[in-house]
């Protein structure tokens, strides 16, 4: 082997494995755009059930907050309708307690 098939050797050598690293530099930079995409899709994806699971939280909220306010509105309108009845009795009494107040002033 001589000099010029060592240094021709050498640079094959040299010109293969800078392919190979060009390839391997090629091949890591699909792979870090493939993990980044991948990684939007994942963040996108967890949004998207995040913010279904909280419309789904709020829609059941708030029919048990609407069931709760029909109980109370049922039980003030009882309240009310109690004080009513029994005031209808105590109504007269008091005309006359204010008249009759009026008329000793």
């Amino acid at each position: 082997m001589g000099r010029e098939t060592v240094l021709k050797a050498i640079r094959n050598a040299e010109n293969k494995a800078k392919e190979i690293i060009s390839g391997a530099e090629s091949e890591a930079s699909e792979i870090v755009t493939k993990a980044r995409l991948s990684a939007t899709e994942t963040i996108q994806s967890g949004r998207a059930n995040s913010e279904s699971n909280s419309q789904g939280m709020i829609s059941e909220a708030r029919g048990l907050a609407e069931n709760e306010a029909k109980k109370v509105s049922k039980a003030g309108d009882s309240s009310i309708n109690s004080i009513h009845q029994g005031s209808d009795g105590n109504r007269e009494k008091a005309v006359k307690i204010v008249l009759d107040a009026f008329r000793s002033n």
